[in-house]
């Protein structure tokens, strides 16, 4: 039985990749960056599937991009694997003075408040927008600027659900210019508000929408299935028959039953 390897061995095989590899011999910070974001949202989605055996694959992916920048660090003088684990530990104890520090609990938000420039200061530009407005929420909220329950949020809705309502467009197309630019002023409150009643109810917006979109994909293609067997032609169906079909994919979905398949009228 081979012994098990450490974070020592893996770091030895970076280094060695380093020297005698010559596509990992000419990588930098820059070059990494894609690979970076991509084996990120790899590790998401196996976490989503919740397959363990592919969440240790990935989160060894993700642990080869901490390494590869690590040593090209430590190659070129900046710092070296030990000093980010020693800032990682400094910043975990930091974050937990009532633990390591003999001090009071303090929530992280409040703490990191004292440090920031900004509400947005530390946040990456491309962080998803969802994801954004959940974490200015919780900034703004964490010194303070929040409702005490559920309700003070999900009144904001209704509220912002009305303002809508007062610039949708009358007809079947939308307004042009001021009226349009308005209306996207609205719906962006809208959702800004709906994110806020997530965040209060203990729910990420963005994980919900994964999973809404995620049924709409299912329930989607059921209907496909269904308009195959019966002999229907989806894009000239008409709304009042994929609307029929949409209920019946939910109704044998609630019951657990695959939708059954009838003749076409």
């Amino acid at each position: 039985m081979q012994p098990k390897a450490t974070l020592e061995d893996t770091l030895a095989l970076m280094r060695d990749l380093r020297a005698r590899c010559e596509w990992d011999a000419v990588q930098t910070h820059e070059s990494l960056r894609p690979y970076l974001v991509e084996e990120a949202a790899e590790l998401d989605e196996a976490v989503r599937l919740g397959e363990d055996p592919l969440i240790r694959e990935e989160l060894g992916d993700v642990l080869l991009q901490v390494l590869f920048h690590s040593v090209i660090a430590e190659e070129r003088g900046a710092f070296d694997v030990a000093e980010v684990a020693g800032g990682l530990i400094a910043k975990m104890r930091a974050r937990h003075p009532h633990l390591y520090g003999g001090g009071e609990r303090e929530p992280w938000e409040r703490l990191k408040a004292r440090r920031r420039a900004s509400i947005e200061d530390g946040l990456p530009p491309g962080l998803p927008s969802l994801h954004r407005a959940h974490r200015l929420q919780d900034r703004a909220a964490g010194v303070g600027f929040d409702w005490p329950d559920v309700e003070g949020p999900a009144r904001k809705v209704d509220e912002e659900m009305a303002e809508v309502r007062a610039h949708l467009p009358s007809g079947a197309k939308p307004d042009s210019g001021t009226r349009q630019a308005e209306l996207e002023a609205e719906l962006g409150d809208l959702l800004f508000a709906v994110v806020n009643l997530c965040r209060k109810c203990g729910v990420h917006s963005a994980l919900a929408l994964d999973a809404a979109n995620e049924k709409f994909v299912r329930r989607w293609t059921a209907i496909e299935r269904l308009a195959a067997e019966r002999g229907i032609d989806v894009p000239s169906a008409g709304l009042e028959t994929l609307d029929a079909m949409w209920d019946e994919v939910k109704r044998d979905e609630a019951r657990g039953q695959k939708p059954e398949v009838r003749d076409a009228e």
